[in-house]
């Protein structure tokens, strides 16, 4: 049996890690996912989808993504029900994420007032700017790679 997803979208509120009483950091935040098709004379229509990280993902996440950043995640699409304080049956469905991706963003206005890295022009790429309680070398943090390494060139291409 096969049960894979992949989604691109962007994180629509921030993000909170929390923790569970054994000690395991978990988030859990929406993807505004937009519909590749749309009918004609319409916009297309966006689907907000649940997400939710355990561990070391979920540290991860709320470490380096941020209300309308684009991510990218891998995961398993799980469904479960849970009875309200009245009774009513509630039926969910998520995404379990197994690994999260950075994506390039094309440059907005929005996002050049926003990241501290800018984009060649022609690209439609954006570098990543980490969260402004992350360190500014997020390749050092995340990898444990020494300081000569830099995630981006002299360009603003990464690697």
């Amino acid at each position: 049996m096969i049960n894979k997803v992949i989604l691109s979208g962007r994180i629509t509120h921030d993000i909170e890690i929390r923790q569970t009483p054994s000690g395991a950091s978990v988030t859990q935040f929406n993807i505004a996912v937009e519909r590749s098709f749309a009918k004609q004379g319409e916009e297309r229509q966006t689907d907000f989808i649940t997400v939710v990280a355990w561990n070391k993902t979920a540290e991860f996440i709320g470490r380096y993504f941020a209300k309308g950043r684009s991510i990218a995640v891998i995961g398993q699409l799980r469904s479960r029900t849970y009875d309200d304080k009245n009774g009513t049956k509630h039926y969910v469905t998520e995404v379990f994420a197994d690994e999260v991706q950075f994506t390039f963003e094309p440059k907005t206005s929005q996002n050049a007032q926003n990241e501290g890295y800018t984009a060649q022009n022609g690209t439609g790429y954006s570098n990543y700017a980490p969260n402004s309680n992350a360190p500014q070398n997020a390749a050092q943090s995340v990898t444990g790679l020494g300081d000569d390494f830099d995630l981006f060139n002299d360009d603003g291409t990464p690697f």
